[in-house]
Protein backbone atom coordinates (compact mmCIF):
# COMPACT_ATOMS: atom_id res chain seq x y z
CA UNK A 1 0.00 0.00 0.00
CA UNK A 2 1.02 3.34 0.44
CA UNK A 3 5.01 4.15 1.08
CA UNK A 4 3.82 6.65 3.67
CA UNK A 5 3.57 3.65 5.80
CA UNK A 6 6.87 3.08 6.24
CA UNK A 7 8.13 7.03 7.35
CA UNK A 8 9.61 7.30 10.45
CA UNK A 9 9.76 3.91 10.98
CA UNK A 10 6.42 3.43 11.89
CA UNK A 11 5.62 -0.11 10.25
CA UNK A 12 8.97 -1.20 11.76
CA UNK A 13 7.72 -0.51 15.20
CA UNK A 14 4.30 -1.70 14.67
CA UNK A 15 5.88 -4.73 13.51
CA UNK A 16 8.01 -5.26 16.15
CA UNK A 17 5.19 -4.71 18.58
CA UNK A 18 3.60 -7.55 17.16
CA UNK A 19 6.31 -9.74 17.60
CA UNK A 20 7.14 -9.90 13.36
CA UNK A 21 10.63 -8.66 11.88
CA UNK A 22 10.99 -4.96 12.20
CA UNK A 23 13.67 -5.12 9.67
CA UNK A 24 11.28 -6.19 7.06
CA UNK A 25 7.22 -5.40 8.51
CA UNK A 26 4.84 -6.93 6.49
CA UNK A 27 2.51 -4.95 3.67
CA UNK A 28 -0.06 -2.88 5.66
CA UNK A 29 -3.63 -3.58 4.10
CA UNK A 30 -4.30 0.13 4.43
CA UNK A 31 -2.87 3.51 5.19
CA UNK A 32 -1.13 3.97 8.50
CA UNK A 33 -1.70 7.71 9.41
CA UNK A 34 2.02 8.96 9.23
CA UNK A 35 1.77 12.55 11.27
CA UNK A 36 -0.66 14.16 13.35
CA UNK A 37 -2.74 16.26 10.92
CA UNK A 38 -6.15 18.17 11.61
CA UNK A 39 -7.68 16.24 8.45
CA UNK A 40 -8.77 12.60 7.87
CA UNK A 41 -5.31 11.14 8.96
CA UNK A 42 -3.82 10.85 5.46
CA UNK A 43 -1.31 13.96 4.76
CA UNK A 44 -2.67 16.62 2.01
CA UNK A 45 -2.67 15.22 -1.22
CA UNK A 46 -1.93 12.00 -0.60
CA UNK A 47 -3.23 9.38 -3.16
CA UNK A 48 -6.14 7.42 -2.05
CA UNK A 49 -7.38 4.10 -3.32
CA UNK A 50 -11.26 4.45 -2.68
CA UNK A 51 -12.54 2.07 0.22
CA UNK A 52 -9.30 1.55 1.91
CA UNK A 53 -8.95 1.44 5.23
CA UNK A 54 -7.28 4.12 7.03
CA UNK A 55 -5.48 3.56 10.53
CA UNK A 56 -5.89 6.76 12.15
CA UNK A 57 -4.17 7.72 15.90
CA UNK A 58 -7.54 8.95 17.72
CA UNK A 59 -10.87 9.12 18.07
CA UNK A 60 -11.51 13.06 16.75
CA UNK A 61 -9.85 12.27 13.57
CA UNK A 62 -12.05 8.84 13.12
CA UNK A 63 -14.71 11.55 13.09
CA UNK A 64 -13.20 14.09 10.76
CA UNK A 65 -12.32 10.73 8.31
CA UNK A 66 -16.10 9.94 8.05
CA UNK A 67 -17.42 13.74 7.29
CA UNK A 68 -15.14 13.70 4.76
CA UNK A 69 -16.49 10.59 3.20
CA UNK A 70 -13.82 7.99 4.10
CA UNK A 71 -15.71 5.77 6.46
CA UNK A 72 -13.12 3.14 6.69
CA UNK A 73 -11.32 4.73 9.26
CA UNK A 74 -9.90 2.53 12.53
CA UNK A 75 -8.77 3.94 15.92
CA UNK A 76 -5.26 2.29 16.29
CA UNK A 77 -3.55 5.32 18.51
CA UNK A 78 0.07 6.42 17.35
CA UNK A 79 2.73 4.06 16.90
CA UNK A 80 5.21 6.08 19.08
CA UNK A 81 2.53 4.99 21.83
CA UNK A 82 3.15 1.84 21.45
CA UNK A 83 7.39 2.27 21.60
CA UNK A 84 6.41 4.42 24.43
CA UNK A 85 5.07 1.66 26.28
CA UNK A 86 6.92 -1.45 25.29
CA UNK A 87 10.64 0.79 25.65
CA UNK A 88 12.16 0.76 28.82
CA UNK A 89 12.51 4.31 30.45
CA UNK A 90 16.19 5.27 31.45
CA UNK A 91 17.42 6.17 34.52
CA UNK A 92 19.02 9.63 34.93
CA UNK A 93 17.86 13.35 35.43
CA UNK A 94 16.25 15.49 32.75
CA UNK A 95 17.46 18.76 31.92
CA UNK A 96 17.05 21.68 28.92
CA UNK A 97 14.79 22.30 26.52
CA UNK A 98 14.70 20.14 23.08
CA UNK A 99 13.61 22.34 20.23
CA UNK A 100 11.78 21.39 17.34
CA UNK A 101 11.50 24.00 14.81
CA UNK A 102 8.54 24.05 11.72
CA UNK A 103 10.31 22.56 8.66
CA UNK A 104 9.35 21.93 5.39
CA UNK A 105 9.47 18.51 3.38
CA UNK A 106 10.44 17.58 -0.46
CA UNK A 107 7.85 19.56 -1.70
CA UNK A 108 7.75 22.75 0.28
CA UNK A 109 10.08 24.84 1.87
CA UNK A 110 9.97 27.04 4.81
CA UNK A 111 10.53 30.65 5.26
CA UNK A 112 11.16 33.07 8.24
CA UNK A 113 13.99 34.65 10.25
CA UNK A 114 16.18 32.31 11.94
CA UNK A 115 18.21 34.41 13.89
CA UNK A 116 15.18 35.96 15.48
CA UNK A 117 14.16 32.46 16.63
CA UNK A 118 17.23 31.71 17.68
CA UNK A 119 17.26 34.96 19.98
CA UNK A 120 13.77 34.07 21.55
CA UNK A 121 14.16 30.58 22.26
CA UNK A 122 18.09 31.75 24.31
CA UNK A 123 15.77 34.11 26.03
CA UNK A 124 13.03 32.12 27.05
CA UNK A 125 14.48 28.65 28.05
CA UNK A 126 15.57 28.38 32.02
CA UNK A 127 18.29 25.79 30.57
CA UNK A 128 20.36 23.92 27.83
CA UNK A 129 18.94 23.60 24.64
CA UNK A 130 18.76 21.35 21.72
CA UNK A 131 18.04 22.08 18.54
CA UNK A 132 16.63 19.20 16.59
CA UNK A 133 16.02 19.55 12.51
CA UNK A 134 14.44 17.88 10.07
CA UNK A 135 16.87 16.22 7.49
CA UNK A 136 16.19 18.65 5.22
CA UNK A 137 17.21 21.95 7.50
CA UNK A 138 19.93 19.15 8.51
CA UNK A 139 21.51 19.18 5.47
CA UNK A 140 22.05 23.27 4.62
CA UNK A 141 24.82 24.45 6.17
CA UNK A 142 23.46 27.92 6.05
CA UNK A 143 20.29 26.96 8.11
CA UNK A 144 21.77 24.52 10.53
CA UNK A 145 25.07 27.61 11.37
CA UNK A 146 21.97 29.50 12.95
CA UNK A 147 21.44 26.99 15.73
CA UNK A 148 25.07 25.26 16.07
CA UNK A 149 25.49 28.98 17.59
CA UNK A 150 23.13 28.86 20.41
CA UNK A 151 23.43 25.24 21.31
CA UNK A 152 23.61 21.45 20.14
CA UNK A 153 21.93 20.55 17.07
CA UNK A 154 20.87 16.89 16.35
CA UNK A 155 18.75 15.08 13.48
CA UNK A 156 16.56 12.24 14.60
CA UNK A 157 17.23 10.16 11.07
CA UNK A 158 15.53 10.25 7.79
CA UNK A 159 11.82 9.64 7.79
CA UNK A 160 12.25 7.64 4.10
CA UNK A 161 10.61 8.04 0.80
CA UNK A 162 9.69 5.50 -1.48
CA UNK A 163 10.31 2.96 1.17
CA UNK A 164 13.95 4.17 0.12
CA UNK A 165 16.68 5.15 3.12
CA UNK A 166 14.18 4.95 5.75
CA UNK A 167 15.77 5.12 9.07
CA UNK A 168 13.67 2.62 11.02
CA UNK A 169 15.08 3.93 14.53
CA UNK A 170 13.67 7.41 14.05
CA UNK A 171 11.45 6.99 16.37
CA UNK A 172 13.51 5.21 19.20
CA UNK A 173 15.91 8.04 18.17
CA UNK A 174 13.23 10.74 19.06
CA UNK A 175 12.38 8.77 22.34
CA UNK A 176 15.58 8.53 23.69
CA UNK A 177 16.03 12.49 23.33
CA UNK A 178 13.07 13.24 24.52
CA UNK A 179 13.33 11.25 28.06
CA UNK A 180 16.77 13.52 28.20
CA UNK A 181 14.81 16.92 28.31
CA UNK A 182 12.47 18.27 30.84
CA UNK A 183 10.95 20.11 28.12
CA UNK A 184 9.78 20.22 24.67
CA UNK A 185 8.95 22.92 22.63
CA UNK A 186 8.52 24.10 18.57
CA UNK A 187 7.08 27.32 16.53
CA UNK A 188 4.30 25.05 15.58
CA UNK A 189 2.43 22.85 17.52
CA UNK A 190 3.34 19.11 15.83
CA UNK A 191 3.33 15.45 16.24
CA UNK A 192 6.69 16.06 18.16
CA UNK A 193 5.44 18.23 20.63
CA UNK A 194 2.54 15.67 21.48
CA UNK A 195 5.34 12.94 21.40
CA UNK A 196 7.11 15.01 24.42
CA UNK A 197 4.30 15.92 26.61
CA UNK A 198 3.36 12.05 26.44
CA UNK A 199 6.78 11.21 27.07
CA UNK A 200 7.01 13.59 30.30
CA UNK A 201 8.32 16.39 28.91
CA UNK A 202 6.63 20.30 29.65
CA UNK A 203 5.47 20.98 26.55
CA UNK A 204 5.06 25.14 24.49
CA UNK A 205 4.59 26.18 21.16
CA UNK A 206 5.62 29.73 20.55
CA UNK A 207 7.94 31.73 18.53
CA UNK A 208 7.65 32.85 15.25
CA UNK A 209 5.24 30.82 13.38
CA UNK A 210 7.40 31.06 9.66
CA UNK A 211 5.88 30.66 6.27
CA UNK A 212 5.65 27.31 4.50
CA UNK A 213 5.31 27.79 0.86
CA UNK A 214 1.55 27.52 -0.21
CA UNK A 215 0.40 26.88 2.90
CA UNK A 216 -3.44 26.89 4.17
CA UNK A 217 -3.47 29.86 6.18
CA UNK A 218 -6.80 29.11 7.60
CA UNK A 219 -6.03 25.60 8.83
CA UNK A 220 -2.44 27.03 10.66
CA UNK A 221 -5.21 29.72 12.46
CA UNK A 222 -7.57 26.84 12.77
CA UNK A 223 -4.78 25.50 14.98
CA UNK A 224 -3.57 27.84 17.32
CA UNK A 225 -7.98 28.25 17.51
CA UNK A 226 -8.50 24.99 18.52
CA UNK A 227 -5.61 24.19 20.92
CA UNK A 228 -4.93 26.72 23.03
CA UNK A 229 -4.08 24.84 26.00
CA UNK A 230 -0.56 23.42 24.18
CA UNK A 231 0.34 27.02 23.07
CA UNK A 232 2.65 29.28 24.71
CA UNK A 233 5.80 29.62 26.27
CA UNK A 234 4.42 27.89 29.48
CA UNK A 235 1.10 26.25 29.49
CA UNK A 236 -0.05 24.05 32.66
CA UNK A 237 1.83 20.62 31.48
CA UNK A 238 -1.21 18.58 33.02
CA UNK A 239 -3.78 19.82 30.86
CA UNK A 240 -1.51 20.12 27.77
CA UNK A 241 -0.19 16.24 28.65
CA UNK A 242 -3.97 15.22 28.37
CA UNK A 243 -4.66 16.68 25.15
CA UNK A 244 -1.48 14.97 23.88
CA UNK A 245 -2.77 11.87 24.69
CA UNK A 246 -5.99 12.56 23.31
CA UNK A 247 -4.91 13.25 19.53
CA UNK A 248 -2.33 10.45 19.87
CA UNK A 249 -5.07 7.99 20.82
CA UNK A 250 -3.65 7.04 24.58
CA UNK A 251 -6.57 4.22 25.35
CA UNK A 252 -7.14 2.72 22.13
CA UNK A 253 -3.87 0.59 21.53
CA UNK A 254 -4.69 -2.81 20.23
CA UNK A 255 -3.07 -5.60 21.32
CA UNK A 256 -0.51 -7.47 19.24
CA UNK A 257 -2.77 -9.65 18.38
CA UNK A 258 -5.68 -7.32 17.22
CA UNK A 259 -3.50 -5.11 15.47
CA UNK A 260 -1.80 -7.95 13.28
CA UNK A 261 -5.52 -8.80 11.90
CA UNK A 262 -6.32 -5.26 11.92
CA UNK A 263 -3.07 -4.28 9.66
CA UNK A 264 -3.77 -7.73 7.75
CA UNK A 265 -0.64 -9.45 9.23
CA UNK A 266 -1.93 -12.49 9.99
CA UNK A 267 -0.76 -15.80 8.65
CA UNK A 268 -3.85 -16.60 6.21
CA UNK A 269 -3.78 -12.13 4.64
CA UNK A 270 0.15 -12.69 4.18
CA UNK A 271 -0.15 -15.96 2.61
CA UNK A 272 -2.95 -14.55 0.02
CA UNK A 273 -1.06 -11.56 -0.49
CA UNK A 274 1.94 -13.54 -1.41
CA UNK A 275 -0.17 -15.28 -3.55
CA UNK A 276 -1.23 -12.41 -5.65
CA UNK A 277 2.27 -11.09 -6.12
CA UNK A 278 3.22 -14.85 -7.19
CA UNK A 279 0.79 -14.64 -9.58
Amino acid sequence: MHHGNHFYGHAHVLAEYCGLDPAHPPRVEGYLQHGWNVLDGLGAGTPYAPGSPIFVWSERTRRRAWSMGRPRATVIGAPFLYLLRSAPAADGPREGTIWYPFHGWEGQHVTGDHQRLVDEIIATEPGPVTFCLYWQEYRDDRVRAFYERAGRVICHGYRGYLRMQTDARFLHNQLAELRRHRRVASNRLSSAVLYGAAAGCEPAVYGDPMRLAAEDAATAERIRREWPELHGAAPDPATARATALAELGDGYLASPAELRALLGWTTAHRAANTHREAA
